[in-house]
């Protein structure tokens, strides 16, 4: 029996804004974000000279925004902003895209770089699976950390091999909207990127 595999990213290619910006916001407030990224301008520009990685970069922005919270109430946050905020953020040429794949009786796989807390419970939602970040928790408390690799370039492919046996699909589906994703499109048969961007006639 032949099977099919379809694996998307999710910020910028499903949604049409990076969500853990957008969790920032719903959950600090836009002053609170803000203020907060005035204050981590040094490790931004830092990072946009390549100075410091987007692993340590993004630890920095989780350690300033979410460091300390205990995991309930950062899981709880993420469920609110599941529930009121992410769906208005999807695209809807992805969407129509993933319940295609669905209907067709395809495995769908969210793998993203975002982490586990909140793109899993927009995914469990919508029947899909998902591979993505993880955090560090200590004491039940929201480090800032990130427990293991940013899934995101390479390591997006070892999370996919490591959970698919791959030589089992006759046809692969991938789709991202970065260079962080191009890893991955190399595993398709059929690649897109940036497959989603145009407007929906209503």
């Amino acid at each position: 029996m032949q099977k099919t595999i379809a694996f998307f990213d999710f910020d910028g290619t499903i949604t049409t804004k990076d969500t853990m910006l957008e969790l920032i916001k719903f959950s600090n407030g836009k002053a609170a974000y803000y203020f907060g990224m005035i204050k981590l301008s040094p490790h931004l520009i830092a990072l946009k000279l390549k100075f410091i990685s987007a692993t340590k970069a993004k630890e920095k922005m989780l350690a300033h925004f979410f460091g300390g919270d205990n995991l309930n109430t950062f899981n709880e946050k993420c469920k609110r902003f599941s529930k009121n905020i992410l769906p208005l953020l999807i695209r809807p040429l992805a969407i129509n895209k993933i319940k295609e794949h669905l209907n067709n009786n395809h495995e769908v796989v969210v793998v993203s770089a975002s982490a586990e807390n909140w793109v899993s419970l927009w995914c469990l939602q919508n029947n899909i699976e998902y591979i993505a970040t993880r955090l560090e928790v200590t004491d039940d408390k929201i480090t800032g950390k990130l427990s293991g690799p940013n899934c995101n370039g390479e390591e997006k492919v070892n999370r996919i091999k490591d959970k698919y046996i791959l030589s089992e699909y006759s046809t692969i589906y991938c789709y991202g909207d970065t260079k962080g994703d191009k890893p991955m499109l190399q595993l398709a048969t059929f690649a897109s990127y940036k497959p989603f961007r145009k407007k929906v006639s209503v």
